[in-house]
């Protein structure tokens, strides 16, 4: 759960080998296995904001766990160990930087293209709706107005983008020949599959997941389940109780920073402006709150 300590915007623990500082986590190669770390970076508009959200890396780590657990046997994931004392012994001199905030987790070879699936239109959804009426090549019913449930939950791929490109929707053929047409339609199988059971609870705690996004890896030609499972910072999360479509829905997701970077004189270029405590207090706690209501017990 969330602890009040300092914010870890970055993890500095010499003597493991750090091969990657993605947008949120840092990425640790322990030899046959890796280290992620849930920081408290927040991006938005794929531009690292200039401060983090202290304590925001623990409620990602806490609901990937969650979700991993309940999809356990939908499909596999990665992870191998998720306390710091069960990890290799070169990590525990770091605990204070690894408690609650990180996971050891099998090698894979990560497909190319993010799985993306939309029960809801919103977003980039709506904006490609409101131009030709379709989504990634998927033609939709006339007449959707922004934030309605879609009649079924579609399967919406998009590119990897490298560091600061923004990842471009595609349809199911291109993924097909990115990934394979086998591995293509597994992935598109395993995201719906995994979306509707996360739907269905996500609704008995009064959240509705409009969308999100999921990561696969290959391992022995079996693709698992990793990165991070349906998080605010995956997903668009809605309180249930005050959904109306026809606009933009309140969240407990970034929609919140998202909206306040938009309202600023910023290009949405790095440097990522800092931002005042007010949006940080706010952005917590729509993390927290969404927390709470997954890992209630019912």
């Amino acid at each position: 759960m969330p602890h009040s300590d300092e914010a870890l915007l970055e993890t500095k623990m010499p003597g493991l080998n750090l091969i990657k500082r993605g947008k949120v986590r840092d990425i640790y190669d322990l030899g046959d296995v890796l280290l992620m770390v849930a920081t408290d970076r927040i991006s938005a508009f794929d531009v690292v904001m200039g401060n983090p959200i202290p304590g925001k890396g623990r409620i990602l780590n806490q609901i990937s766990l969650y979700w991993f657990d309940v999809m356990q046997n939908l499909v596999p994931n990665h992870i191998i160990a998720r306390e710091v004392e069960d990890f290799p012994e070169n990590c525990h001199a770091y605990r204070s930087q690894l408690e609650g905030r990180s996971m050891v987790v099998r090698k894979t070879e990560p497909l190319p293209i993010e799985c993306i699936v939309r029960g809801y239109i919103s977003g980039s959804g709506w904006k490609s709706y409101q131009k030709d009426g379709t989504i990634c090549g998927i033609k939709l019913p006339q007449g959707l107005k922004e934030s309605d449930q879609l009649p079924e939950p579609v399967f919406t791929p998009s590119t990897k983008a490298a560091d600061g490109q923004h990842d471009e929707n595609i349809d199911f053929a291109t993924a097909g020949e990115l990934v394979g047409r086998e591995i293509a339609e597994k992935a598109q199988e395993l995201s719906l599959a995994i979306y509707k059971r996360g739907v269905a609870r996500a609704a008995e705690k009064g959240i509705i997941i409009a969308d999100t996004k999921f990561e696969f890896g290959l391992v022995d030609d079996e693709l698992i389940l990793i990165d991070e499972v349906l998080t605010p910072d995956s997903s668009r999360f809605w309180p249930k109780d005050t959904y109306s479509p026809g606009g933009g829905q309140p969240s407990f997701d970034k929609q919140y920073l998202r909206d306040y970077l938009s309202r600023l004189d910023w290009d949405k270029t790095p440097p990522g402006p800092v931002l005042p405590e007010n949006i940080v207090a706010q952005t917590f706690a729509r993390y927290n709150e969404a927390l709470l209501r997954l890992t209630a017990e019912k």
